[in-house]
């Protein structure tokens, strides 16, 4: 039933999903929604010099923006992969990819959450076979879901669950030359990550990419859809990751993820997910506690 819902929502032309994505957020930001707090706090977290003009004009923005990314999913989820593709043009970095194929190394994708990354995955999927490593929900439901409309697309997206055995499975396919998506600025689970500064502020950070990367001799390729300015479509932005990424020292390591996904985030901080409660986890004895509570909850 979830699919079907989703797949009747997507038939809708993207204008008028466009449209629906803009009632949400303004939804969110009339009713203080928790999403429009969380987005707030964080835009405050990240943009402390910003002035109030520029922060509200922002944070508008940002939900505006996040609205439009789950409408806009639904289309990407249930619509033929060549059509969704004829949304998105090739911009800078593409021949880095190339390069990486070509290399026989494996390649690590890093997909920070900005602009639309299923249509990312869709597009890789189009070029090679795919893994990408996801966080299954607590719902069996929702679980079997996301599996169904990742799978019905592209068909060559193999999804890995983040556990022990996933993570092999990710190891060994990069050593034969595979392809893996990860989405590189989620929190790993308490005292599973490093600390390291995203925007200035500790951030809790994954060691993942960097031990897959140092252990497998991978590409690490940061990689994002970004939303056209007019409405009309994406472009696909590619550039190489700091070298310090695949350091043994996984606090140098997580540093310069962290630098990378920051300084792409500034292209364009509109189309970030701020609703992401990104600094919810701090050290102890820092001076922002959980700069999220009680008011984002």
């Amino acid at each position: 039933m979830l699919y079907w819902l989703a797949k009747l929502i997507g038939l809708l032309p993207m204008p008028a999903l466009r449209w629906l994505g803009e009632r949400l957020a303004a939804f969110w930001l009339h009713g203080n929604r928790r999403e429009s707090r969380v987005a707030w706090r964080s835009l405050e977290l990240a943009f402390p010099h910003m002035s109030e003009a520029e922060r509200k004009a922002l944070h508008r923005a940002a939900l505006q923006s996040t609205g439009w990314q789950m409408f806009e999913t639904l289309r990407i989820w249930t619509r033929p992969t060549a059509e969704n593709l004829r949304l998105l043009r090739e911009g800078a970095g593409i021949e880095l990819f190339d390069a990486a194929l070509s290399s026989g190394r494996g390649v690590i994708i890093a997909a920070p959450h900005h602009g639309n990354w299923e249509l990312l995955n869709q597009w890789l999927a189009a070029h090679t076979p795919l893994a990408i490593l996801y966080a299954p929900p607590e719902s069996a439901m929702l679980d079997a879901f996301l599996r169904r409309v990742r799978k019905a697309q592209a068909g060559r997206v193999e999804q890995i669950r983040a556990e022990g055995i996933g993570i092999r499975q990710l190891f060994k396919r990069l050593q034969a030359g595979g392809v893996v998506g990860i989405l590189p600025d989620q929190q790993p689970k308490q005292g599973e990550g490093v600390w390291a500064p995203f925007f200035g502020i500790p951030a809790s950070t994954m060691t993942l990419i960097g031990r897959l990367a140092e252990r497998s001799n991978a590409v690490v390729l940061f990689a994002w859809c970004e939303r056209d300015a007019d409405g009309s479509g994406f472009t696909l932005h590619m550039q190489a990751a700091p070298e310090e990424i695949a350091c043994k020292d996984p606090r140098v390591s997580a540093t310069a993820l962290n630098a990378g996904i920051e300084a792409l985030v500034r292209r364009n901080p509109a189309q970030y997910q701020w609703t992401y409660k990104r600094w919810s986890q701090q050290p102890e004895g820092s001076a922002f506690g959980n700069p999220y509570w009680p008011d984002c909850y």
